[in-house]
């Protein structure tokens, strides 16, 4: 009787203990582990192979094509000033007026000195004229004919002199008007009227300045590699040389979204610059409403041939600190970054110059979900990578 009792009793523990186990597991649990979370789906496309034409980027700041000191040749007083700082002057316009009295008197004088040396040489000349026949009679030896020649020399020799100072008198009184050089902007004055101005040369007086608005010249700097890829490239026959060919630019002010400014390159240096590296360029830019200033900083796009390039959104671009890459999925769905060397936009589209092949899928839709990750599995979806009509 015992043992059928106790084999009763563990058959009943056997039995309660699913039951157990079913109550600690909690109501509405399933007893298998729940699954994660699909990968994420992204969208994914070829790069757009096409042949583009290539635009470096630079930046560079404007300068005047001409620029000059206005300095007066001669030294006086400033009686007026005939010009509003910072206006347009055109070639010839009167900037300043430095008193005219002395260099007035100084040509009376001058032009005295040219009427007594004249006066001297009819005399001498017609003592000439006088002992020309008594010299064929002997009375008048030919040594007193001789010095009444030498004197005539002598006197037209002093009316030449005389004749040169009063041009070099006419010439002071008339640079007593300072004019403009060129035409271009005048910037303020440097001096008021009533100051004492050195003139001549050696340390002159600075008036103002004038620089010159239309045409405007850009400079810049490229690299020495860009340097050697440009020489490589006339070398071959598939871009001029900008130091013979005006090569096209294109311009963007900083308040600009798209380059609009058109202009030539018009000069490249001799020489690298041995500190920087760097070869200093110039191109010249029509700049007809004066919006380009000497001094205002702008990007420049320099054409650089024609190239066979992938294209690929700009979007799809993403910066690692100092490279910038793009995510392509394998076969086995799985996020693979590239590096990758970056050219202009085209079309809307970035230009790919290194790092991809025309296979690789590139994530084109999608990237900024924190879940796409390089080593992150993806579902992708095929897209396509059309180019943006100008």
């Amino acid at each position: 009787m015992l043992y059928q009792y106790l084999t009763r009793l563990k058959r009943l523990a056997l039995g309660t203990l699913p039951v157990l186990a079913n109550l600690a597991a909690g109501p509405g649990l399933a007893a298998d582990t729940p699954a994660g979370p699909p990968p994420p789906t992204v969208t994914v496309a070829n790069p757009l192979a096409k042949r583009v034409t290539n635009w470096d980027e630079y930046s560079g700041r404007f300068q005047a094509v001409q620029m000059v000191e206005v300095r007066p040749r001669v030294s006086g007083f400033i009686e007026k000033i005939h010009f509003k700082d910072g206006e347009n002057v055109k070639a010839g316009d009167l900037l300043f007026t430095i008193d005219p009295r002395p260099f007035e008197l100084a040509l009376d004088s001058a032009r005295a000195e040219v009427a007594r040396a004249n006066a001297q040489v009819e005399l001498a000349a017609t003592e000439v004229e006088r002992a020309r026949p008594l010299l064929r009679s002997g009375a008048v030896t030919e040594r007193d004919f001789d010095q009444r020649a030498a004197n005539l020399s002598v006197a037209r020799a002093a009316l030449q002199a005389a004749q040169a100072a009063t041009k070099n008198a006419e010439l002071n009184l008339e640079w007593t008007k300072v004019t403009a050089p060129i035409d271009g902007r005048i910037s303020d004055r440097k001096v008021d009227a009533g100051n004492l101005v050195n003139g001549g040369s050696g340390s002159t007086t600075l008036l103002a300045t004038i620089v010159t608005i239309d045409p405007i010249h850009f400079l810049f700097e490229v690299s020495e590699a860009d340097y050697l890829r440009y020489t490589r490239l006339a070398e071959n026959g598939q871009r001029a040389s900008s130091r013979t060919t005006g090569n096209p630019v294109r311009i963007r002010l900083s308040d600009e979204t798209s380059f609009t400014h058109m202009g030539n390159m018009d000069f490249v240096d001799n020489m690298l610059n041995a500190r920087s590296g760097t070869m200093r360029g110039r191109a010249v830019v029509e700049n007809k409403t004066g919006l380009m200033q000497p001094g205002l900083f702008a990007r420049m796009q320099l054409f650089g041939g024609e190239v066979d390039a992938l294209l690929v959104p700009d979007a799809a671009v993403v910066s690692d600190q100092a490279r910038k890459i793009v995510f392509t999925v394998g076969d086995d769905g799985i996020v693979k970054p590239k590096p990758v060397t970056l050219g202009a936009l085209e079309g809307g589209l970035r230009m790919i110059l290194s790092g991809l092949t025309a296979e690789d899928r590139v994530v084109i839709d999608g990237i900024a979900n924190p879940m796409v990750r390089p080593g992150a599995k993806v579902t992708p979806q095929d897209g396509k990578i059309e180019m943006v009509a100008n």
